[in-house]
């Protein structure tokens, strides 16, 4: 944003209050303060305000203030400390993105619906994005019409929830007995001419049998045609001729570099009955289909020296396509019920599961010749996860000013994780282009156990002083046990000043896909400039450990947050949290071990049977981080004569350093002193490749007809490093950029609002990339950008609720 854009729009969101305020003091109204929390607590009423963590509640006004239909893109312009950038040309990545927490890896922050735990994508980063080497929630597959508040508990929470609550926790709450639905249609382009989006949503609610039973079904269905921001090849270097090696024509637009083409299907149901009044029935259950093509690499005219037999099948080239079929599944049944003595339980069943079918299109295989389909099959991933759990509370009166909550509870989790292979002309001689299909060779069938039991007591001691205590053990079947536990206490000076603080630890299991994903494909170095065939080993293969890799061990944390919840005057709302994350044994996948020179690599690996590889890498515990930062929360509601003011305002500064690289094993050391298993481009994006600030500024102005929303965010600056094979001067920061939000809703009748506005409305564009590192300008801008690089998108939407 210019620097004469940006006062106007911070102006227009913060001095409204003085054009309209009145001059009397207004009655107080409820906030979101007030809102009765289910996550981080086992206390049944406790608020937002009386949090011993810092926590954050994200209503459905404020996920459908922007254009977007993406509930981790709504998110990310919610939440100052969330990031969730667009990768392109990154496989499956550019198609299931990944979220971040606190600058920490997606699979380090846990998903909750209905509090109960949200099952895992099948799909493993692999390629150069932000959370390369994790498995994480595809948040894209919950719909935004279902959900009523999402709670995000922005603190360490393993000793309350298990495994992956390092960074914080996520709950997602779906609408349930109120009453009511709603219709909407939402369209909407980016100003570039493509992007084009449209979406039908809608859900509704019932009760029935005499108001004993609910149940309230959302769904919607939605198509997002693809963007590309590709620029046209401009040769960088002299060796980098027009119409040689892989190259385009000189000022050709060959790549595809945007969001991928998605056909999206998605329903819920959240439902529940009541037997008597202590027990009663829930069950939720969710399916989506999303039908999504992402785009590798262009082929050049003569790629590979095959011009003769691409010539026969595309004039000028060809970009392969990336086509899955992501399909998910969820099932949550239980019962629930207390006695008048002050006990309450919670059993219940959990089933998740993901299927990913893979196919390459629009491609070759070189090795079949002119009988080569341009469509094939590649495999399939899939992951299956089935949970038991039992939760009991108890309220103990000690003779103090309140009862305590004492809680405890066990839970059995099974989970399977498939990769199957794809046909075999997908993967014979080198395989599709774009894409190889996974060989008979690299898949398998992987599962395990794990049993857990925890316990925790926390109490109000006076009406200034409450504190917590939480213990957890967990034990899986394929790599041990881990225990946790969680220290938490807030002291109330005034009803303004309060002062809260927790120390945690905590841990992270090392999933079934990094112990187990297995595979061979191309991809492409920058700086030489030149595809090559890359392995992805397990670090149990006989292939990883012969380079050194070790067995995966379970991730370790020790964190601290303290903060002041301050209540200065009515209806305005600050928090500042401040907090340490320590990692040990963080799990990383290495940096691609270049083998194709090295003869000794090459006779080693030949031993074992693999031939024709040039770059191995695998999974490893080899890094320590220390993670630092502050949270600034604030919210300000301001009764007006017409309508209400809210004004809104987050910050978020995040610092990770890695404290310790684990040295090289002996035989990888004897094989190239210059080997790295963690190299300079991974420690990049753990430690500088996402925002290290960032600021997000919102009011809204309702009235009886009319609603208006503008928001602004700064997104602070970031860093991309080459690798050791690269040059370190082309290291490129990129500044930090500031994007605009805007919308205005006209309802013109009872249930009925129309809405027109802009994301991103002043077009802003991140800086765009050195020549060294732009592919000869064909890559302009970073996958890593925490705004996208798509430029403005605006939308209409209509809806109607009853």
């Amino acid at each position: 944003m210019t620097p004469r854009r940006l006062p106007l729009a911070i102006a227009l969101a913060i001095a409204a209050p003085v054009a309209f305020a009145q001059t009397a003091p207004a009655p107080k109204t409820p906030t979101t303060l007030d809102q009765i929390i289910v996550t981080g607590t086992r206390v049944t009423d406790r608020t937002v305000a009386e949090s011993q963590s810092p926590i954050d509640i994200i209503t459905p006004e404020i996920l459908q203030a922007t254009g977007t239909t993406e509930l981790a893109t709504a998110l990310a312009r919610a939440l100052p400390s969330l990031n969730f950038p667009r990768p392109a040309v990154t496989d499956g990545t550019s198609a299931i993105r990944p979220a971040q927490l606190r600058g920490l890896s997606p699979d380090q922050v846990l998903v909750l619906v209905n509090g109960k735990r949200r099952h895992v994508s099948a799909l493993l980063n692999v390629n150069g994005s932000i959370g390369r080497g994790s498995s994480a929630v595809d948040l894209n597959a919950i719909p935004v019409a279902a959900i009523a508040r999402v709670e995000v508990l922005r603190d360490g929470a393993s000793a309350q929830y298990g495994s992956d609550a390092i960074a914080g926790v996520v709950n997602i709450v779906l609408k349930g007995s109120e009453g009511g639905g709603g219709l909407a249609v939402d369209f909407g382009r980016y100003s570039a001419g493509d992007g084009s989006q449209f979406q039908i949503s809608g859900d509704t609610g019932a009760r029935f049998s005499q108001d004993r039973g609910f149940v309230h079904v959302a769904g919607q269905l939605g198509q997002q045609e693809a963007t590309n921001r590709a620029g046209p090849f401009q040769p960088y270097s002299p060796t980098a001729l027009p119409n040689q090696g892989n190259n385009p024509g000189l000022g050709e637009v060959a790549y595809m570099y945007g969001d991928p083409q998605v056909d999206s299907r998605v329903v819920s149901a959240n439902a529940g009955f009541d037997f008597s009044d202590n027990v009663s029935a829930y069950a939720t259950a969710a399916a989506s289909n999303r039908d999504i093509t992402s785009y590798a690499f262009h082929r050049s005219r003569n790629h590979s020296g095959q011009g003769a037999l691409i010539s026969q099948f595309f004039d000028a080239g060809y970009v392969p396509e990336i086509a899955m079929l992501s399909q998910d599944r969820s099932l949550v049944a239980g019962l629930k019920g207390g006695t008048d003595s002050g006990w309450t339980w919670d059993v219940s069943y959990n089933y998740g599961y993901n299927h990913i079918d893979f196919q390459t299109r629009n491609t070759l295989n070189y090795s079949l010749g002119s009988a080569s389909p341009t469509r094939f099959y590649d495999g399939a991933l899939e992951y299956t996860q089935n949970v038991a759990n039992a939760d009991v509370t108890r309220t103990l009166d000690w003779g103090m000013q309140y009862p305590a909550t004492l809680s405890f509870g066990a839970e059995y989790r099974r989970e399977k994780w498939n990769q199957s292979p794809g046909e075999p002309n997908s993967y014979a001689n080198g395989g599709a282009q774009g894409f190889q299909g996974f060989t008979p060779q690299n898949s398998g069938h992987f599962d395990r156990d794990s049993y857990a039991a925890y316990i925790g007591l926390e109490a109000d001691f006076t009406d200034k002083f409450s504190a917590g205590i939480a213990g957890r053990y967990e034990d899986y079947s394929d790599f041990g046990s881990e225990t946790s536990g969680k220290l938490s206490a807030r002291y109330a000076f005034t009803d303004a000043v309060a002062l809260r603080g927790t120390v945690a630890s905590g841990f992270r299991a090392p999933s079934l896909s990094q112990q187990h994903y297995q595979v061979v494909t191309s991809n492409y170095n920058g700086a030489l400039d030149r595809f090559f065939d890359s392995g992805t080993f397990p670090a149990s293969s006989a292939a990883a450990r012969a380079l050194g890799a070790e067995p995966l061990q379970a991730e370790t944390s020790l964190s601290y947050s303290l903060g002041l919840v301050l209540q200065p005057i009515d209806q305005l709302y600050v928090t500042v949290d401040a907090y340490q994350i320590e990692i040990d044994d963080r799990i990383v996948l290495s940096s691609n071990l270049p083998l194709g020179s090295n003869a000794a690599a090459q006779a080693l690996l030949a031993s074992l049977g693999i031939n024709g590889v040039t770059a191995a890498r695998y999974f490893n515990n080899a890094i320590d981080t220390r993670t630092r930062g502050v949270d600034v929360i604030g919210s300000y509601g301001i009764p007006l004569q017409t309508g209400k003011l809210t004004l809104t305002a987050g910050y978020n500064y995040n610092k990770t350093e890695i404290t310790r690289v684990a040295p090289n094993p002996a035989v990888l050391t004897a094989l190239d002193a210059d080997f790295y298993r963690v190299g300079r481009d991974e420690q990049g994006r753990i430690e500088e490749g996402f925002p290290r600030d960032k600021t997000t500024l919102s009011g809204a102005w309702n009235l009886d007809r009319w609603d208006f929303v503008l928001g602004a965010t700064r997104y602070g600056e970031f860093t991309t490093r080459v690798g050791e094979t690269g040059n370190p001067d082309f290291d490129q920061t990129y500044g930090a950029i500031w994007t605009v939000d805007a919308s205005a809703s006209f309802k013109p009748s009872q249930g009925w609002a129309l809405t027109v506005g802009a994301d991103n409305l002043l077009n802003e564009y991140p800086d765009r990339t050195i020549a060294p590192n732009a592919n000869h300008n064909q890559f302009p801008y970073s996958s890593q950008s925490p705004s996208g690089f798509n430029g403005a998108f605006v939308y209409g939407r209509i809806a109607y609720k009853w």
